[in-house]
């Protein structure tokens, strides 16, 4: 006879005590969870998904079984706390959130665009200058702000690219040249002397003269460091023509100004000054006929007048190199006036008074 019968016996005979000892309610609480396991089971397979009534009953019978079957069940302690959580959370909605209130959209477009436009700038840096604009942010939000954008930190966005590099050298850089013009009567060929203020392309018009000799270029040196002031630059573009002497470059060294002279036969090297001569031949000499120095002063003062103070330009983001101080007010409505310029060659548009 096998020892397993009576161990059985004697398992089943301690299992009929435990009922006799059990009332008759928790009895039927433990036949309803069953019969409700079983028909779950039968509906939906091995893996029943139980739906909200499935839940509120077993919810409701399952508190009337002893802990022993509680732990066997379809649905445990655990998981009742789950469901009342989730019921919970879906009945109050309202935030719960701690700590600073967000960034608005506007403020993290300002912190990427002060991080983007100062390279050099930090975290603290950034929050300093905000603060200057009346938004007080904390250096963690900003940290994490351009983090989210992909913004590295200072000390690796503070590389400087070739392209800032030169503009930022533009800004103390001059450019002078010489170019000619043929009359149309005497044929004679009559020479122009510019000097371009490279960062803000500003042109000056120094003189014009049929000898352009070292003497005359000398004074016209003097004429334009008196006229430049506090701007003066730090270098001069000039290229190697016989019209500038020895003193011309000891009048800009004499005023903390390095001469930088261009390779031979390499107009590129002065590139912007020769763009200005493109331009003018272009805009103003190929179109009307010259007919001495004093018709080429009176031409040159209008279209130097027109390029400084009117003409938009790419470089400068279509705005001229120094706009007039006047205030528009584009809102409102007034009448587009034209405004001929030496006879119509050159046209201005501005809203009448």
């Amino acid at each position: 006879m096998s020892p397993r019968l009576p161990y059985l016996i004697f398992c089943r005979v301690l299992g009929w005590l435990v009922l006799i000892t059990r009332t008759s309610a928790a009895k039927n609480a433990e036949i309803l969870v069953l019969r409700h396991e079983v028909a779950l089971l039968r509906r939906q397979g091995a893996k029943p998904r139980l739906s909200w009534p499935d839940r509120a009953v077993l919810a409701a019978l399952i508190r009337l079984l002893p802990k022993q079957l509680q732990a066997w069940r379809l649905v445990t302690q655990a998981m009742v706390l789950t469901w009342h959580r989730r019921l919970v959370a879906r009945k109050w909605t309202y935030s719960n959130y701690a700590g600073r209130p967000p960034v608005s959209a506007d403020l993290a477009d300002l912190i990427r665009r002060l991080a983007v436009e100062n390279p050099s700038w930090g975290y603290v840096r950034i929050q300093g200058e905000l603060r200057k604009l009346g938004h007080h942010v904390s250096r963690t939000t900003i940290q994490r702000l351009l983090r989210r954008r992909r913004i590295p930190p200072a000390p690796q966005r503070a590389q400087t690219t070739w392209q800032h590099f030169l503009r930022t050298q533009a800004q103390t850089v001059l450019a002078c040249d010489l170019l000619h013009v043929d009359c149309a009567l005497t044929l004679k060929r009559v020479y122009v002397f510019f000097v371009m203020e490279v960062g803000t392309r500003y042109v000056h018009v120094l003189g014009v003269t049929t000898n352009p000799d070292g003497a005359w270029t000398a004074q016209a040196a003097r004429n334009v460091l008196m006229d430049l002031g506090e701007r003066t630059g730090r270098f001069l573009i000039r290229d190697r023509g016989g019209q500038f002497p020895n003193v011309f470059a000891a009048i800009f060294t004499g005023a903390d100004i390095e001469v930088i002279k261009t390779p031979a036969r390499c107009p590129r090297a002065n590139a912007y000054a020769e763009r200005w001569v493109r331009t003018l031949l272009s805009e103003l000499t190929d179109r009307m006929l010259i007919f001495g120095q004093r018709h080429l002063r009176h031409v040159l003062a209008e279209y130097v007048r027109h390029y400084n103070h009117s003409r938009p330009h790419r470089a400068l983001d279509l705005s001229p190199p120094r706009p007039p101080a006047t205030v528009i007010d584009l809102a409102e409505q007034r009448r587009i006036r034209r405004k001929p310029i030496l006879g119509g060659l050159i046209n201005e548009y501005e809203r009448a008074a």
